[in-house]
């Protein structure tokens, strides 16, 4: 069962936002959302428990492979590794493109960091294509 962050929720949705970026803990994702910043935030449920969940937006501007717009673009996507490999994650993918076609975007694309293989592989067994390869650079300037 998939259904949206709620403030009954939004803690258990949290706890799973630190498991994909381990670096913030779950209160700097309640944090944002307090702020309105994470409004497309979906909870997925196996078994009555949260097992994980993907975060949607509508982008506007220029997205990678895709030569029209608006774009549906998945911000996140997170799945339990006990719940891997039991179609939780193409359950998600499949409420993406629903989600999609009812925000009028005709395209969903996503991301992950080069050295994520994991991530990769889910992409390309859901039909996502490659488009682009980078490698970010930034400089401190005092």
């Amino acid at each position: 069962m998939i259904i949206p962050v709620s403030n009954k929720n939004e803690k258990d949705w949290a706890v799973l936002c630190s498991c994909l970026w381990p670096d913030d803990a779950a209160d700097a994702f309640l944090a944002e959302r307090s702020k309105g910043h994470l409004p497309n935030e979906y909870l997925y449920y196996c078994d009555g428990k949260p097992c994980g969940f993907i975060s949607l937006s509508v982008r506007t501007d220029y997205v990678e492979g895709c030569s029209d717009g608006p774009v549906a673009y998945i911000e996140g996507i997170y799945v339990r590794e006990e719940y891997r490999r039991q179609n939780a994650g193409r359950e998600l993918i499949d409420f993406a493109k629903n989600w999609a076609l009812a925000h009028d975007c005709h395209h969903l694309a996503s991301d992950c960091e080069i050295e994520n293989k994991v991530s990769e592989a889910f992409h390309r067994k859901l039909g996502f294509k490659e488009v682009n390869r980078i490698i970010a650079f930034s400089m401190e300037i005092n």
